[in-house]
């Protein structure tokens, strides 16, 4: 099936009850972050559909959505044309038209159902109460955690790492508080969670049904089932992902819209740990200062050993105060920032930090090693510098003030990514 939403056509796959007559209950299906296409949704789709369901599920648009640039407003409206487009088909009643928004999908579908009327009820599988940026913070801490992390590196990335990318425009769509939205919302709404790590369940939970509730909307149904993940599949711990979706959770949807729902008695999701607000980074540490503050010491430090290099290759004499301790402070500096650089954006691709020792991976320990001996070095060749500087040239005393004033760039900097072992 195609259809269109603004300029945009989108394409998708509608799978139906086998055999069957008459018309159904119609759902379409709203992705999770991500270049999502509707085969991720296939299992979904065809549990659905041998429910009863005629369900749409369609390839996210790729014009206006990726890693850095998207809008939940655009992508609501791209479900409303999937309703639309269900609405049309003879087998489906139109009467009985709903959006399962999964994940980013739980902030996008309440959005969609919040604006028209043809939305007659809203499902919501691993939805977060908390703002995106809150909820990745959580979520990157609890990654961590299960691959035995601890030490600062659980604050670098979750935290620091996400309140950079926000401060830069990286991060779309980081503040949407979806409480609003669903205080606005008419329709029923069953919600749905596993031993969600990704999105914190009882604090979604609660937030989700008092903004409903608040609204006046009391056709609010929780159901948490604790052998499942964030996509209410299998799972042993809520990490690990198995083939099938949990058992009761389409039955669940099914007696649901059917009119048989009822509030049952799950026993509260467990949540390890709180999620929290992330707050603005003052202007002192603005992604542009730290976007400086990397190109003027990766420069200075690399300039240094460049020129200590030539002047080794050319034969000139030693200067007083420019020993190994400047050498080692330009070397272990230069390694220092680059190597972060590199490793932090490894982690927070692969969500993984490598191995570890006694919970501190290895590679991080490495590097606050190096920043331990960056700090050494500085005070050494500032001693250096303190007994010679008599007999030091003017050009020597400006190299050597560049890269001690490189240094105090460096020390606040490595306090700030937590690379300073305390």
């Amino acid at each position: 099936m195609e259809f269109r939403s603004g300029d945009v056509t989108l394409r998708g796959t509608v799978a139906v009850p086998a055999g069957s007559a008459g018309r159904r209950p119609g759902i379409v299906l709203v992705h999770g972050a991500g270049p999502e296409t509707r085969a991720k949704y296939r299992a979904e789709a065809q549990a659905m559909a041998r429910a009863g369901f005629v369900v749409l599920s369609y390839d996210k648009r790729t014009a206006g959505y990726s890693l850095t640039q998207r809008s939940y407003t655009q992508l609501a409206d791209d479900a409303l044309a999937g309703v639309r487009a269900l609405g049309g088909r003879a087998d489906v009643d139109p009467d009985r038209i709903g959006l399962w928004g999964f994940s980013e999908g739980g902030w996008v579908a309440p959005l969609a159902a919040s604006r028209s009327t043809q939305v007659s009820y809203v499902v919501l599988v691993g939805a977060s109460g908390v703002p995106p940026a809150r909820q990745q913070a959580w979520y990157l801490g609890n990654k961590l955690r299960h691959e035995g992390v601890s030490g600062s590196l659980l604050k670098t990335v979750p935290v620091t790492g996400t309140r950079l990318l926000r401060d830069a425009g990286l991060f779309p769509e980081a503040d949407y508080d979806p409480l609003p939205v669903l205080r606005r919302l008419r329709q029923p709404v069953l919600a749905m969670w596993g031993n969600d790590q990704q999105s914190p369940p009882a604090e979604s939970a609660r937030a989700i049904e008092k903004a409903l509730h608040d609204g006046g909307n009391t056709d609010v149904t929780l159901r948490f089932f604790p052998h499942a993940d964030h996509k209410l599949h299998t799972s042993p711990d809520g990490f690990r992902r198995g083939e099938e979706l949990v058992p009761g959770y389409v039955g669940t949807m099914t007696s649901w819209v059917a009119g048989q729902g009822h509030r049952a008695g799950d026993a509260w999701p467990h949540q390890a740990r709180p999620s929290h607000a992330l707050a603005p980074l003052p202007g002192y540490e603005a992604s542009a200062v730290q976007a400086a503050a990397f190109f003027f010491m990766a420069t200075s430090f690399a300039g240094y050993l460049l020129v200590e290099l030539v002047r080794r290759l050319r034969g000139r004499p030693r200067v007083p105060g420019r020993g190994r301790a400047s050498r080692w402070l330009a070397a272990t500096g230069l390694a220092t920032v680059l190597g972060f650089m590199g490793y932090f954006g490894l982690v927070t691709m692969t969500l993984t930090a490598g191995p570890s020792l006694g919970g501190r991976p290895v590679l991080w320990l490495a590097l606050q090693l190096l920043t331990a001996t960056v700090v050494l070095t500085a005070a050494a060749t500032a001693i250096g510098w303190w007994k010679a500087r008599s007999s030091m040239t003017g050009r020597a005393h400006a190299r050597l003030g560049l890269l001690g004033l490189t240094s105090a760039v460096f020390v606040p900097w490595a306090l700030f990514w937590g690379l300073v072992p305390l």
